[in-house]
């Protein structure tokens, strides 16, 4: 039987909401497992959904450039946040974002480790070198690209420390024939909004089906006892909901609750001058994902 420590029930509390009661017999219900306790506890109407982006450990900083009708967002994570106003540190990045912007969109991290970087040597090797001056482990965790044939990429960096160097970086492509200008403005506030609303995709279509998958579960085996065809029906209106909730376009757009941004977005095309497509998004949130220590470890 799997050991249920407090250090586990405090972090499913964070995630979920629920009474540290209810997180132990989750936890012991799923053996420890973290992600099946949370829907363990959404299917007996104890927990909202999974607050993902609550697993922040690592430091360090997002960087965003933006060039023409290229942008990219990298993540470069250090061990304290001391580092993050550390002059190299922030040159390092810059310099990471530099290599990135050129190698933009198709881009990964071993792409941009392996490519030259000012000043001489390999971006691994000027990593290496940050970690000999500097004296803490620092590591390149991800990069990603977006480009568009015509238009904008917006772009913001929340909890900004230095130019375009921050604890949230976002872009945005806009595919459009309008103001440029126009185009970067709207571009900042569509941006502004992914960094608060984090959505996980651009529309229901770009969701992982096994997302969808397990929302479609959860939503079932809560109204378990039901008709079938009132549970179908329960089921697909819960979609919708969620769906509003996780895709950019269907979110209320937070300058403006009461339309969407696909409708926000509909009604900048008369300041802009001409149809506007948004073609895609990168969100990153600094240490999004990486699993804490354990207490006491």
């Amino acid at each position: 039987m799997a050991t249920i420590t407090a250090g586990l029930v405090k972090d499913l509390r964070e995630k979920t909401g629920a009474g540290m009661m209810d997180c132990k017999n989750a936890l012991s219900e799923t053996g420890g497992d973290i992600e099946a306790a949370i829907d363990w506890l959404r299917k007996k109407g104890l927990a909202k959904a999974a607050k993902k982006s609550g697993r922040v450990a690592a430091e360090g900083l997002v960087g965003v450039a933006v060039e023409d009708n290229v942008g990219v967002v990298v993540e470069v994570n250090s061990e304290t946040d001391f580092v993050a106003r550390n002059d190299d540190f922030q040159g390092l990045v810059r310099g990471v974002l530099a290599v990135a912007l050129d190698k933009s969109p198709n881009v990964d991290v071993e792409t941009v480790l392996g490519a030259h970087f000012m000043g001489g040597g390999t971006v691994a090797e000027a990593i290496a070198n940050a970690i000999a001056t500097i004296g803490e482990n620092m590591t390149l965790r991800r990069v990603q690209g977006l480009r568009v044939a015509e238009g904008a990429v917006g772009q913001y960096v929340h909890s900004q420390v230095a130019d375009g160097l921050g604890r949230i970086g976002v872009i945005v492509g806009l595919e459009s024939k309008g103001s440029r200008d126009a185009l970067v403005a709207l571009g900042r506030q569509v941006a502004m909004h992914v960094a608060a609303a984090s959505p996980i995709a651009l529309n229901a279509e770009g969701v992982d089906p096994a997302t969808v998958a397990r929302e479609r579960s959860v939503l079932a085996e809560k109204n378990a006892g039901k008709p079938a065809n009132v549970i179908e029906k329960i089921v697909e209106s819960g979609l919708k909901t969620f769906y509003k909730e996780v895709c950019l376009l269907d979110q209320p757009y937070v300058h403006d609750p009461a339309k969407s941004v696909a409708q926000a977005v509909k009604e900048a095309e008369k300041t802009v001058g001409a149809p506007i497509a948004v073609t895609g998004f990168v969100r990153y949130a600094l240490g999004e994902g990486v699993e804490k220590p354990a207490e006491g470890a």
